[in-house]
């Protein structure tokens, strides 16, 4: 059968001539409302005036995440890649250059490395849980930001002062609250970044003369690591990738402020979770990672040619995967809207199934090398929420805005009358 091109009929096309201003409004629901409307799990749009094909589901994952089809260079707009990616990181490399760095970060993210993350943030946790007990109020996001900045550059080999993890986390917190936002929220997440890649080149360079004696761990690695022809990477790349072990840990605060909201609205599971085990933990953080938004979607260039759905994908041709869409997707997850930790059983996940952190095997495509930490976090968060500490949820607005990009329940959700256990 002859396969078609973007603007034939063989898959349905988004009415508005540009729909960037949808995007802008609707987030992460964008793409989940067109494949409602059109009944289809893929689609045509253009957005910024660039044709585009959006796929959601299980099937659209599993032929997104196929090895090297896919490659994420020029795939986002420059003002979200430079903030989440940035030139040279291991995101944008392909095949054994891609395998070859992955390599280098899954190898620091082991059963033990897990282990040392999980107590190192127990230990800031409940150092933060003493101080939160004197304040009248804290609001939750703010201060997870800062617990998981002491924690991950301690982790790293990286212990800074104070004022220092406040600088920082500062920095890490608006990389992520500017990378789906235009205007001046996406403009100081540019300029922090500036100052934290600085300081990030400083670390490297300290490292490597001596001047800073760190431990056996990521940071040394990072520092010292040579890519397949043999060559230590640049300054420059060096520091974006200890970015890449530091930025997208410090945003899984949002899991954590996800994870007290779910259960302010399902108190049965405090109880629950103090007595469980490893399983029923692990299940509660799959389902707040399945539930609540993090990243909306991803992008890809094709660079293998495919055909799917009667579409031809070629060369160069743009796609948008569907994350978002496919942890709810109502064939795979039957009422998606509830939070159900129940849901996973005690089987292995399917790759493509719970895609938060893309599909596939990590050494062979391009799902994240750092989901172990992803999962580990909220895991020890909600344990640490439930058996750590007593507190009270004052009335706010725990509304989360599905057009803000980089979600998050607006109040930020505020405790109040925190008390140590």
């Amino acid at each position: 059968m002859k396969t078609k091109r973007l603007n034939d009929s063989a898959i349905p096309r988004d009415r508005a001539p540009d729909s960037t201003l949808s995007l802008l409004s609707e987030g992460y629901a964008f793409i989940p409302n067109r494949c409602r409307r059109y009944g289809s799990d893929v689609f045509a749009a253009r957005l910024m005036l660039s044709p585009v094909i959006c796929m959601s589901g299980r099937e659209a994952a599993s032929h997104f995440y196929d090895g090297d089809r896919f490659t994420r260079r020029h795939a986002l707009p420059p003002t979200t890649f430079a903030l989440i990616q940035d030139h040279g990181s291991v995101m944008v490399l392909d095949g054994d250059a891609h395998r070859h760095r992955k390599e280098m970060f899954l190898s620091l993210v082991g059963p033990d490395a897990l282990r040392r993350f999980s107590d190192l943030l127990a230990e800031h946790w409940r150092r933060a849980v003493l101080r939160w007990a004197t304040m009248d109020s804290v609001v939750l996001l703010d201060e997870a930001h800062r617990v998981i900045t002491a924690t991950v550059c301690a982790w790293v080999g990286l212990a800074l002062p104070p004022d220092e993890i406040e600088a920082r986390a500062a920095e890490f917190a608006a990389m992520v609250a500017g990378t789906g936002a235009i205007g001046p929220r996406n403009w100081r997440g540019h300029l922090l970044r500036a100052r934290t890649e600085r300081w990030a080149r400083r670390m490297i360079e300290d490292i490597r003369s001596g001047r800073r004696d760190v431990p056996p761990g990521a940071a040394r690695t990072v520092a010292t690591h040579r890519d397949a022809d043999g060559r230590r990477l640049d300054v420059r790349t060096a520091g974006v990738e200890l970015i890449n072990l530091l930025r997208p840990t410090v945003a899984n605060a949002r899991y954590v402020v996800f994870a007290a909201l779910a259960l302010h609205e399902n108190p049965h599971w405090v109880a629950a979770l103090a007595d469980a085990d490893a399983g029923t933990r692990q299940r509660f953080a799959w389902e707040v990672r399945r539930a609540f938004p993090f990243i909306p979607f991803i992008g890809g260039r094709v660079r293998e040619p495919f055909a799917w759905r009667d579409h031809a994908f070629e060369v160069g041709d743009w796609a948008l995967m569907d994350l978002y869409g496919t942890n709810h997707d109502p064939s795979r997850w039957p009422t998606p809207e509830r939070f159900d930790p129940d849901r996973f059983g005690t089987e292995a996940l399917d790759p493509f199934d719970l895609i938060s952190h893309g599909g596939g095997a990590a050494m062979d495509g391009h799902r994240c090398p750092g989901e172990g930490i992803t999962q580990t976090l909220p895991i020890t968060a909600a344990g640490l929420l439930a058996t750590s500490m007593r507190y009270e949820v004052p009335p706010q607005d725990l509304g989360i805005d599905l057009a803000d990009i980089s979600a998050r329940p607006r109040s930020g959700f505020i405790l109040r009358a925190v008390r140590p256990v």
